[in-house]
């Protein structure tokens, strides 16, 4: 069975209780690399890139394609499924039911409206629960098992974003998106390579075959991953998006590191489920917002300054403050 043994070594993405223990302060520095030195060279070196845009998306499309749906299946199919981890889908769509009503009472207070309030409300729902930030923290914090539980508890992201978040994104720019479009984006899409190898991965495991036990790099393929990520991040990334936001910004940070981890450490309190699921949870209830927040102000023309300055800062406030944090109160958060 596989259990969930905290802190043991990784050795190119399996456990060896024979090597030297990789400290959290090591991890910590290795997450914050993969992060801040990808996210400055694609800033520095946007205004060399001839065509950035195209750049960014062939950059997107290795990760979705090439390295995603590899360390989905890896890990997906090493789980142990139990009736607590079905809640996990559940726990994700509700943290963003959560920010979504908290949003809208800040944007109230805010006076927003239009296309700025819009912009605000998905920032506020979306948080970056993938391997941009809340998969890859729990697998620096549980290990694989976290990993593959992170993947399940983001499932409620795919018809979220393309059955709601979109439509409402659609009303401010006033663009059509037809049923049989949505349904090409979640069936037919190639971008949704990784949710089929989450689907490969369940089922292998459902019918019993054996994930091998070879040396498989989880801890390469995930940095590399990242770094991608944020370095397409860098490169689309304009200084004037961090202007004049200093009370969304703020709004947006109480909503994310306090509201909801909040509620959601209190409720989790109350139920019983299984450690590893209760630590998933509440780890990615800290997640700042996403940059599908981003995506979607440009896909539908909405306020992407805004968009892009509050993912930036809100991210920026995360690592710097959040983070830390949450590395000295581990145990009493994740219980770990």
């Amino acid at each position: 069975m596989y259990k969930c043994r905290y802190w043991k070594v990784f050795h190119m993405g399996r456990y060896n209780a024979g090597a030297s223990h990789m400290s959290i302060y090591l991890k910590f520095i290795l997450f914050q690399t993969a992060i801040v030195i990808p996210f400055v060279a694609g800033a520095l070196a946007r205004r060399r890139i001839g065509a950035p845009q195209q750049f960014i998306r062939s950059l997107v499309r290795i990760n979705i394609i090439g390295l995603e749906p590899v360390i989905v299946l890896w890990c997906t199919w090493g789980l142990v499924i139990s009736p607590d981890i079905m809640i996990l889908p559940v726990a994700g769509f509700g943290l963003i039911v959560t920010g979504v009503l908290a949003g809208s009472c800040a944007a109230t207070v805010l006076k927003l409206s239009g296309k700025k309030r819009q912009t605000f409300l998905i920032s506020s729902s979306l948080a970056n629960h993938g391997f941009t930030m809340g998969g890859f923290l729990c697998y620096f914090f549980l290990g694989e098992q976290g990993l593959g539980l992170s993947v399940l508890f983001v499932l409620y992201f795919i018809p979220y974003v393309y059955g709601l978040v979109f439509p409402y994104a659609k009303e401010g720019s006033r663009q059509k998106i037809s049923f049989g479009g949505f349904i090409e984006k979640i069936v037919l899409d190639i971008q949704n390579l990784p949710l089929f190898a989450m689907a490969a991965g369940l089922l292998l495991n459902a019918v019993g075959i054996r994930r091998p036990d070879i040396a498989f790099p989880v801890d390469a393929l995930l940095l590399a991953s990242i770094s991608l990520y944020y370095l397409s991040l860098g490169i689309s990334f304009t200084r004037g998006a961090i202007h004049g936001i200093s009370k969304e910004l703020a709004a947006l940070s109480a909503i994310k590191f306090i509201v909801v981890p909040g509620m959601t450490f209190v409720l989790l309190c109350l139920l019983p489920l299984a450690p590893s699921v209760k630590a998933v949870i509440q780890l990615q209830s800290f997640m700042p917002t996403a940059i599908y927040s981003m995506v979607t102000a440009v896909l539908f023309n909405l306020d992407t300054d805004l968009a892009s300055g509050l993912f930036v800062c809100n991210t920026f406030i995360f690592l710097t403050a959040v983070l830390p944090l949450m590395f000295l109160l581990k145990e009493m958060l994740f219980g770990i």
